[in-house]
């Protein structure tokens, strides 16, 4: 899945190495000074929705191998014998009070901190989408792959699910072929504004984001941004 010049984050070794000490640390102190939230968020989960309070889904990491990311459920379970595009339709439906809060926070993702200590994902990169978008990647759609997927990355600091599809493949394309520890560190930065100002949560008209189908990047968005 790499890209015939190799993208910055397989070349740069001590770097790379760093990046993953920094997520350690990151993660560490982010579950340790979050966990009353985390507390809270449990229990309304529970309260809600009953046991288990965790979302598990098997979603692709790096180099496509499969990893099971934790979230918060914030949503009812379809009801039995729905297709997968109902029960995308019926997400607003089937979304908790409690679980529309923790996404307008983005409260709801802090249990991926436990997948980023380890190893599954990084702070930063593109996010974990679903396994079966493997086999509807463009060969430069799949690049996306080639460095852990994180907990936000470029395409959520630059409108999230406001944008589309094509947008985001576009942004996760910038970072891989411009990733730096710098880089990181802006994306760190301008999403703690994004989630106090709590923008980009869905997409326009959509409780969450549309399922990706499969369709060409547009490639000039990764040269227009930054």
């Amino acid at each position: 899945m790499t890209s015939p010049e190799v993208a910055p984050y397989r070349r740069r070794r001590l770097a790379r190495g760093l990046k993953r000490a920094l997520d350690v640390v990151g993660a560490s102190v982010g579950l340790v000074v979050t966990a009353p939230v985390l507390a809270v968020c449990a229990l309304g989960v529970y309260r809600d929705l009953g046991a288990p309070v965790l979302f598990r889904q098997t979603r692709p990491g790096l180099d496509g191998r499969p990893f099971q990311l934790l979230k918060f459920r914030t949503m009812a379970p379809p009801p039995v014998g729905l297709s997968d595009a109902a029960a995308l339709a019926s997400d607003g439906d089937r979304l908790t009070a409690f679980g529309r809060r923790m996404r307008s926070w983005s409260l709801d993702e802090l249990p991926s901190l436990v997948n980023v200590l380890r190893g599954d994902m990084s702070l930063v990169g593109p996010r974990p989408l679903l396994m079966k978008y493997l086999e509807r990647y463009t060969p430069a759609q799949r690049r996306r792959h080639e460095m852990p997927p994180g907990i936000t990355g470029w395409a959520q600091v630059n409108g999230r699910n406001a944008r589309t599809w094509d947008d985001k493949f576009g942004f996760d394309l910038y970072y891989i072929d411009r990733w730096s520890l710098w880089l990181d560190a802006v994306i760190l930065a301008r999403t703690l504004g994004k989630v106090l100002r709590r923008e980009g949560i869905t997409a326009p008209g959509a409780a969450t984001m549309p399922e990706f189908t499969g369709r060409e990047v547009d490639h000039s968005v990764a040269t227009r941004v930054g």
